[in-house]
């Protein structure tokens, strides 16, 4: 890679990813945003349009046809399954299919790829399934933690939706039954290299994708690089489908060679692919004919590049990210923002790579395994450690720098003047970052966040494996404000454990003791409380080894969340001793937060009196310091004490305020809780009705549970 290249961009980026170094000034994100639940389409279209020119599985497409139509008239969910090799042209089917009969579902098309989704438990499951949930209108502060309580909301959302589901590289049975939709007429789609047979006891229809014929591999070739040529040399362009074994890919990759290089013939290229399959058949005669075929397609591609672009190809190969933009691609290769894109749309016209609707690229897994071995091979020893290096590293500056734009004055370990430099501004000077000069900051930091969660989460863990500890904990720890907000709870788990364990391995016992406390989060909502109760101990203990008072408060902040759950006079201990250290190291927000839990266990503890003093105290706070979200919160909780007091007039008048401060926050669900609450209180019938009434609304829209619970309680009046 060439070297002494300055870390240098000025202007504005668009896309999803600028270089970090010392940044100056501001700079401008232009990416696809995550929609405000408000904005959640009724009938979502989420399926990705089929590739340009699609051939030859028409029967495919018919015998599908037929067996769904079969399996709905039998009633319950048909399932269809494409599999085979990869680059068969499975998911191509499966989105033309999906394309052709869009009109068959208005209930909307769902799209999840399991090769983007972390595994291990049932994790990628339960994302998946949090993933149709927010399609069908479910707002993260909604999802159920549980597996379990996911599946059976998804089914009860479903239940009267005709919609399709396509489930794209799906490797066991689980992933497909789990999101099986409730709703008459609905059907799932899937595919996958296995064939997974299992799926035969639930009526699906099993459709193995073999390689395409010699005459629809002519025509797609026809298709893509013009008619006139294929006629111009037909035994030449039989002979060319024919070394290309009739996989899709291999024959788009020689169509785009052709198109790229307009005097190269037929018969030239038949040569150079007949020369590299020989080749590879006697270096790797255990392979199968179709591997050799794809490798021999991308080294015939791959010597034709330039020096630039076979550079970027290769480092490409080396990223953990599955998706990645020009300034990324800079970074990692070396050159300049200009060179990179250049290499980057020869590498797409040489179909090596897609564009995707955001403004990135992608490339297809066996595209990816060939660039990384080319890499391996050409490129200097630990050339694919410096890669992940600049990568962690630049994600780990972007992550802190939303983190900041998101709360400034949340407690963290890691020192910003440490990742960025000195040549951002303080936190909270207005200018801490590339997202402050937005009009929104803090949700267009959380935008960034969600809309790269999977590619954070690969780095995070590609810096790990790489012993990059110092990077890996830092970034899990920015990286958990978006799991705060938007409860991606197996992600949030995971990235906890790598950034703990990395925290360990760099001798930070308070960076360990931070990311074990945020672990309990998590863990807590996905029932593990006695795992969740371990990690709080060996915090706490971390934590008084480091010295650091503000996160010994913290973690006992976090202690008295899991007493709440099992002891409330425990609870209370908790937050007295996290609001007299917070007081200690004169920290008035966490003081003012360890006020606000303590006065809500004590009110749960029947010290009622003693709560309404600490929950006043704490709203008059928070509004000095204009959290007016929090002290909202406070007002809701005021209310709920003076009742258990018998105080309702106190109490009315307080949940009255609160419902209204929350609305006015966009805090919707402590707005419909409150609601709950003081419908309760009222005397008057109507007006109580209109209460729940508006929590319905607000429950259906989020998709809550709830939403059932008031439903009776309305019909039952």
């Amino acid at each position: 890679m060439p070297q002494h290249v300055a870390n240098s961009l000025p202007g504005t980026v668009h896309g999803q990813i600028a270089q970090v170094g010392s940044v100056h000034g501001g700079i401008t994100f232009n990416y696809h945003s995550a929609q405000a639940p408000d904005q959640v389409p009724r009938r979502p279209d989420q399926v990705p349009r089929p590739p340009h020119r699609f051939v030859d599985r028409e029967w495919a497409l018919a015998e599908l046809d037929g067996a769904l139509a079969g399996a709905e008239e039998t009633g319950g969910c048909p399932i269809g399954v494409f599999s085979g090799l990869p680059g068969i042209g499975k998911t191509a089917a499966a989105r033309q299919w999906a394309h052709r009969h869009r009109e068959r579902f208005p209930g909307g098309q769902f799209y999840v790829d399991f090769g983007a989704l972390a595994g291990g438990a049932g994790g990628d499951v339960s994302e998946a399934l949090a993933m149709c949930l927010r399609g069908l209108g479910v707002y993260d502060s909604y999802l159920p933690a549980r597996l379990a309580d996911r599946a059976a909301l998804y089914r009860t959302l479903s239940a009267d939706r005709r919609m399709l589901v396509v489930l794209d590289d799906v490797s066991r049975p689980a992933q497909v039954t789990a999101l099986l939709p409730q709703g008459a007429g609905s059907a799932v789609l899937a595919t996958s290299t296995w064939r997974l047979g299992e799926l035969a006891l639930d009526g699906a229809a099993l459709l193995h994708l073999d390689v395409l014929d010699r005459e629809s591999s002519l025509e797609l070739l026809a298709a893509l690089c013009e008619q006139r040529r294929v006629d111009a040399e037909p035994e030449a362009a039989a002979e060319l489908v024919g070394l290309c074994g009739g996989l899709p890919m291999a024959v788009r990759l020689c169509a785009a060679r052709l198109l790229t290089h307009r005097r190269l013939t037929i018969g030239a290229l038949v040569g150079e692919l007949a020369d590299e399959q020989s080749r590879f058949g006697r270096i790797g005669a255990s392979s199968g004919r179709e591997e050799r075929t794809m490798v021999a397609a991308l080294e015939v591609v791959y010597r034709d590049l330039s020096d630039t672009a076979a550079t970027v190809y290769r480092a490409v190969g080396c990223l953990p990210s599955r998706a990645f933009d020009t300034a990324l691609t800079a970074l990692v290769s070396g050159y300049s923002r200009e060179a990179a894109q250049e290499a980057l749309d020869t590498l797409e016209a040489a179909s090596l790579l897609t564009a995707t609707e955001d403004g990135r690229y992608s490339v297809h897994d066996l595209v990816r395994l060939h660039a990384r071995e080319m890499s391996r091979r050409l490129d200097p020893p630990g050339t694919e450690r410096e890669v992940v290096r600049r990568v962690s590293g630049h994600y780990r500056a972007l992550a802190l720098l939303a983190d900041l734009a998101v709360r400034a004055d949340r407690l963290r370990i890691t020192e910003p003047v440490e990742v960025l430099g000195a040549g951002v501004r303080e936190p909270g000077s207005g200018d801490a970052g590339p997202f402050a000069n937005s009009e929104s900051p803090r949700r267009d930091a959380l935008d960034w966040l969600e809309a790269e969660r999977g590619d954070v989460l690969a780095v995070l863990r590609a810096a790990a494996a790489f012993g990059f500890d110092r990077q890996a904990w830092q970034l899990a720890e920015s990286f958990t404000v978006l799991f705060l907000h938007h409860r991606h709870l197996a992600e949030w788990r995971e990235s906890l454990e790598l950034g703990a364990a990395a925290a360990n391995r760099d001798g930070q016992p308070a960076a360990e003791a931070r990311l074990r406390s945020l672990l309990s989060r998590p863990l807590l909502d996905l029932g593990r409380d006695d795992e969740a109760r371990e990690h709080l101990e060996a915090a706490d203990q971390l934590a008084v080894e480091s010295g650091r008072v503000v996160l010994q408060a913290s973690v006992q902040e976090f202690l008295g969340r899991y007493w709440d759950r099992h002891d409330p006079a425990r609870a209370a201990d908790a937050y007295r001793a996290s609001l007299m250290l917070n007081l200690q190291a004169g920290e008035g927000r966490g003081a003012t937060l360890a006020r606000y839990f303590l006065g809500c266990a004590q009110s749960v503890g029947g010290d009622h009196a003693a709560a309404l003093a600490a929950l006043a105290e704490a709203r008059e706070d928070l509004l000095a310091r204009g959290d007016a979200r929090m002290a909202a919160r406070v007002l809701a909780d005021l209310g709920r004490t003076r009742a258990r007091l018998g105080d309702v007039a106190g109490a009315v008048a307080d949940l009255r305020q609160a419902v209204t401060e929350l609305r006015g926050e966009g805090a919707s669900h402590y707005e419909a809780r409150a609601l709950e609450d003081l419908a309760d209180l009222l005397d008057d019938p109507a007006e109580a009705r209109d209460c729940l009434r508006r929590a319905l609304v607000v429950y259906k829209e989020g998709g809550s549970p709830r939403a059932a619970d008031v439903l009776s309680r309305l019909v039952g009046d």
